[in-house]
């Protein structure tokens, strides 16, 4: 199975956070973004965020996936304190597709995929767009749904040094 991971951290030293995520999918990972310097979505009076687009491709089952997710986020510290607040480190399954490229849907208490947001944040979007330019969210291709953005939202994003 391939999984379109986002991950983000806006706390201590976030660059190494994501790059742990990075290292614990070094077997299986097909691309990378590189990183990104983002404004914080949601509750917007905190640090900007760095934030990356990992491509995997996985044997876990969508839930074992999550839970390998949250691992991660829990060995960097991660407390669920505020809503769209500061964290440490996020790892959000974004996307998963079968061996034949078909999108696999999920919709369980625990987890939905396709991220129901993810096609409105640009720092998801971007991102992706940057790893794969023919990546497609929902049937529709993630550089139009960057380009459907409002311009100040995306222009706010920029690449940084960091992550391959």
């Amino acid at each position: 199975m391939r999984a379109v991971l986002s991950i983000g951290s806006n706390l201590e030293d976030s660059a190494a956070h994501l790059a742990r995520v990075e290292e614990d999918f070094a077997a299986e990972l097909v691309v990378a973004s590189g990183m990104f310097a983002t404004p914080a979505w949601g509750n917007t009076n905190q640090p900007d965020f760095l934030n990356a687009i990992l491509i995997v491709e996985v044997t876990d089952t969508p839930l074992q996936l999550l839970r390998r997710a949250q691992r991660l986020e829990q060995e960097a510290g991660r407390r669920r304190l505020v809503h769209w607040g500061p964290r440490t480190l996020d790892v959000d399954i974004v996307a998963l597709c079968d061996d034949a490229g078909a999108e696999i849907t999920v919709d369980t208490p625990e987890l939905s995929v396709p991220h129901p947001f993810a096609h409105e944040r640009a720092f998801v979007l971007v991102p992706w767009l940057a790893a794969d330019e023919a990546a497609t969210l929902g049937g529709r291709r993630v550089a139009d749904l960057v380009a459907a953005l409002p311009e100040d939202e995306v222009a706010a994003i920029r690449r940084v040094a960091g992550l391959p």
